[in-house]
């Protein structure tokens, strides 16, 4: 008999078609019951309940030992909304002491998260009072699928150091994105260290699996707590700080715009780190916290704006010293090379206005006197010198890599969020500006005496003095001495050598020395501390100039480098120095013997109407400023 070819076919297909859908089913079945977490969370959630175990968070100490941060223990209203059964709300709202509207909120805001579930733990409300506490526990039973948490908040010891330390936040959701350890509701570092060493202080979560029966009812820990796991807390730190001399220099710069970095130089600890104005750590603590950010957010004065890392400025005459030690390495000059100051740098119909001291002058006495014109000519000189470097543009490049030695220019990768890079230009960003090749070393001229285009952190002038204490390399500037159970981490000790012989920053401590015993930095001579400095009065477009200073002491072995700069403070000498050379003495004496001169800096106010948008008191010049104008 003759086969039919088309049935033969058509068993195939009917074969085929068979196994697709046997395949499909078996797809979808793996789906249903390894694949989707849903039914699983279903099914536990009928027998288990798991209860996260916080982790004590990390302590905070100083230098010294003295503890800054602790913890308080803290409650938090959690529910599994599946496990919620009808109950009086008016009664609930009652012993919160919300509203019905309140209590609508938080639950529709509750379910719009896209991280809820009805099967997982949901925070209703946190940071309950020890009175909201006390009454819920009482009345628990009768809200069946609501329970308490308990958490910790952070405590503070002293009121100073809030952009240092930080505080702790509740997660947003690309925190939970970027990271799979926290949960809605969980708490986060946010600025300061508590953010920088987040994942050293959280710890980890511990938790409890707890059993239930058909009712609901719990019966205690499943497999006899053989699943729990304990909660490990989070590391301590030790800070570089010195909490005394921080919270003196927050008092010297009370009614001040500014900051205030000190610089162990042998080890690059951060012994004061001072922003102004600042805020009580606490105000960001508990539930009003939101209220108290957002008022901080949107002071005009920006207490949230950490200006020691991320104020970015004109860093003035404390600049000269690195130029001194950039010509002499270059061979530009040497101690003995003079040049003319005839009240100012002239050069064609260019001139840089000084003031009046010796002409012509030397590298040392430069230093004491801070003249312009001796910085001007020097870099004139390097940039004019096609001879060595066949372009002006090619001499800029080599004096800008000197800079970044420095660590200007660049982030210094302080262990802190947010730090500022300041601004040295190159010679691409002069080309844009005036062509290529179309420009001239008294076309930028400024940037000599750390004006024109150039910017700078206060951390980056104090990093200048501890590489000048130093004698040619600093250490990257940390404010963590240690983490308890870890260690020091590698980039706290990692050295940083520029490329200039030590002899030459010998010239420039003892034109610093020069410039406190009889310059502009002799307001900050105190006997028997062999204090070195440089002034700064930084120009400002927008207003009064800027008061800058950088010190260091003793000359000889050197403890500490500080650097001060008040916006809108006028000469160096008129605030830079005399705050600079107390935090130096407070630190090295423990106490300072010119408590008359602290109390004046701590009651003087700089804030300028112009840049903040006040009525500005009429301003007379003080004795100090007149002095100043004579020398700086």
């Amino acid at each position: 008999m003759r086969k039919d070819y088309n049935l033969e076919k058509r068993k195939y297909v009917i074969g085929g078609f068979i196994v697709v859908l046997v395949m499909i089913y078996i797809a979808r079945l793996f789906v249903l019951q390894v694949g989707d977490s849903k039914y699983k969370e279903n099914a536990n959630s009928n027998a288990f309940i798991e209860k996260i175990i916080y982790p004590s968070r990390g302590l905070i100490y100083d230098r010294k030992g003295r503890l800054i941060v602790y913890n308080q223990p803290a409650y938090d209203l959690v529910m599994i909304p599946k496990d919620v059964l009808p109950f009086d709300t008016v009664d609930f709202c009652n012993t919160l002491q919300i509203t019905r509207q309140e209590f609508d909120e938080r639950m529709l805001k509750m379910k719009n998260s896209h991280s809820y579930s009805a099967y997982t733990q949901q925070i209703f409300m946190n940071h309950l009072s020890a009175l909201d506490y006390g009454r819920l526990q009482e009345k628990l039973y009768r809200f069946p699928g609501f329970f308490i948490a308990q958490r910790i908040l952070r405590q503070y010891n002293y009121n100073v150091a809030a952009n240092v330390l930080g505080d702790i936040r509740e997660v947003n959701a690309k925190d939970i994105e970027n990271d799979d350890y926290y949960r809605p509701g969980d708490l986060t570092g946010d600025l300061g260290v508590e953010k920088s060493y987040e994942k050293y202080l959280r710890g980890r979560k511990g938790s409890e699996i707890l059993i239930r029966d058909a009712l609901g009812k719990i019966q205690g820990h499943y497999n006899d707590g053989a699943n729990d796991v304990a909660p490990i807390a989070g590391n301590d730190l030790h800070l570089s700080i010195d909490i005394e001399l921080q919270a003196f220099g927050e008092e010297l710069m009370r009614g001040k715009i500014g900051a205030i970095v000190a610089i162990e130089p042998k080890t690059g600890e951060i012994l004061a780190l001072v922003s102004s104005p600042s805020y009580d750590p606490a105000l960001l603590v508990g539930k009003e916290r939101s209220k108290n950010y957002s008022e901080l957010l949107n002071n005009r004065f920006k207490p949230l704006f950490d200006r020691s890392i991320m104020g970015a400025y004109p860093p003035g005459s404390t600049f000269k010293p690195s130029q001194g030690l950039i010509f002499e390495q270059e061979k530009v000059i040497n101690t003995s090379t003079a040049y003319p100051c005839h009240r100012g740098f002239i050069s064609g119909g260019l001139r840089v206005g000084c003031h009046g001291h010796g002409s012509p002058i030397t590298l040392k006495p430069a230093l004491q006197t801070s003249c312009n014109a001796f910085f001007c000519w020097g870099l004139k000189h390097m940039l004019d010198s096609r001879s060595k470097y066949g372009s002006t543009s090619k001499a800029f490049e080599t004096w800008k890599q000197y800079m970044v030695d420095f660590g200007y220019g660049y982030r210094l990768d302080v262990d802190l969020p947010g730090e500022s890079r300041g601004f040295i230009p190159n010679s691409q960003f002069y080309d844009k500006i005036y062509g290529e090749d179309k420009w001239i070393s008294n076309s930028i001229i400024s940037d000599a005496i750390g004006q024109g285009e150039i910017l700078a952190t206060p951390l980056q002038i104090a990093n200048l003095c501890a590489t000048i204490a130093n004698r040619g390399y600093y250490i990257t500037p940390h404010v963590v001495k240690n983490i308890v159970g870890v260690g020091v981490l590698k980039k706290s000790v990692e050295k940083h050598q520029t490329r200039i012989q030590r002899e030459y920053f010998e010239h420039a401590v003892e034109g610093m020395r020069m410039a406190v015993t009889g310059g502009t930095c002799r307001k900050g001579n105190v006997p028997g501390l062999d204090i070195c400095g440089k002034t700064g009065t930084a120009q400002n477009p927008h207003g009064r100039d800027h008061s800058a200073f950088m010190g260091f002491a003793p000359m000889n072995d050197p403890k500490i480098a500080v650097a001060v700069y008040v916006e809108n403070g006028g000469f160096g000498a008129t605030f830079g120095v005399p705050i600079g050379s107390l935090m130096i003495e407070k630190y090295l004496r423990g106490t300072t013997t010119r408590e008359g001169l602290a109390s004046q800096m701590s009651h003087t106010s700089t804030y300028s109407a112009k840049a903040y948008g006040k009525a500005e008191p009429k301003k007379t010049k003080t004795n100090s400023e007149s002095e100043a104008a004579k020398t700086e």
